[in-house]
């Protein structure tokens, strides 16, 4: 029966249009169970096929660039991308080997930049310690000044990674981005890393091509918090995608359950509010539950009502992971387009969101 699950047996690679791919991968995580993932001969299979996608895929954008097409193959270099991305969700050691996955990974990235060509920019500037930090600007899908987003990734991602998710759910929108190499650029420094983001905001406030009063920023892992020190640092920051400045107080509180044994009577004697840091982050924030930002729910949802009772703009989105056996699975489609939709709204190119969101 393994065969009758999407996609195995009724994908039929290269040809769909970047938004069909993105909606089928979605509606794959969407349908995997438990009992589907814990089971190696599915999860073979799984990757294999979406395997055979990304190589459809690189194939068609390795032809279209011999004729010249190049929108054809940008398109088809980051339905690759998306492909290998699911590939990396479902893998465990043994499925295929790290550096085949991480060589696909640097042929789709390699491949996009040489057709965007000048269009992505690698940019380097000075930090405060006049050593060099490193970031990627993509540019957003229209003229004029753009709204941007400064993006963090968690401290042990590398840049790549969080490009080859990013490309795809930003293709076409009204929003450029600024990714930021943060597993090289705070390691190591005399200042702290709120205080060297804020090199990327006075470069960016300088760029004719950006809208300086709506400038937001989003961190995974490690730079979920970072990206709340720098929202609570500097007004120039129109909403952040963040932890909400409580990954200390959580661990401090976690701490505190499992000293205590009593971890049901310390949650019923917190009242709402207790973990709002003793600033506030003024701008709209977003609060992604789960492995983004290292906050669980409860504690997002907290956070939230304390945000919400001094009439503060605080969302959580919650999403839905599957268990897996080295961790969990989570449809990274649903929650980067989620992301993103917010940060559109919150910028004033979209509509409002709900204040919590589950996916």
């Amino acid at each position: 029966m393994e065969g009758d699950h999407w996609p195995h047996g009724s994908c039929d690679g290269a040809g769909d249009s970047l938004a069909r791919l993105r909606n089928r991968a979605s509606g794959f995580f969407e349908s995997l169970s438990v009992a589907d993932l814990v089971r190696e001969a599915p999860r073979h299979l799984w990757v294999s096929d979406w395997l055979r996608v990304a190589d459809d895929y690189r194939i068609s954008a390795e032809s279209a660039r011999r004729d010249e097409s190049v929108l054809i193959a940008l398109e088809a270099w980051l339905c690759s991308l998306t492909a290998l991305e699911v590939v990396r969700s479902l893998s465990c050691p043994g499925d295929l080997a790290d550096s085949d996955l991480a060589d696909r990974f640097g042929i789709g990235l390699r491949g996009f930049e040489d057709d965007a060509g000048p269009v992505i920019e690698r940019v380097k500037i000075d930090g405060l310690d006049e050593e060099a930090l490193t970031g990627l600007f993509l540019p957003a899908f229209r003229h004029g000044p753009s709204p941007v987003v400064i993006c963090i990734a968690d401290e042990e991602a590398t840049l790549g990674s969080m490009m080859s998710r990013l490309l795809p759910a930003s293709c076409r929108r009204s929003v450029s981005l600024l990714l930021v190499d943060a597993s090289n650029s705070f390691v190591r420094r005399s200042f702290k890393p709120e205080h060297m983001l804020q090199c990327w905001l006075d470069y960016l406030e300088a760029r004719p091509d950006v809208d300086s009063q709506r400038i937001a920023v989003y961190g995974e892992g490690a730079g979920a918090s970072h990206a709340s020190r720098l929202a609570l640092l500097d007004r120039r920051i129109a909403a952040a995608v963040c932890d909400g400045g409580i990954a200390a107080p959580v661990m401090r509180r976690a701490s505190l359950r499992w000293m205590s044994g009593l971890e049901q009577a310390v949650r019923d004697t917190t009242s709402p509010g207790s973990l709002l840091p003793s600033r506030r982050i003024a701008c709209p924030l977003l609060v992604v539950v789960g492995s983004r930002s290292m906050v669980w729910e409860e504690d997002a949802l907290e956070l939230q009502a304390g945000y919400r009772q001094a009439g503060a703009d605080c969302s959580t989105v919650v999403p839905n992971c599957i268990p897996h056996p080295l961790g969990e699975v989570e449809n990274f489609v649903a929650v980067d387009d989620f992301i993103l939709e917010w940060l559109d709204s919150k910028l004033g190119v979209a509509r409002p969101m709900d204040p919590v969101t589950y996916l």
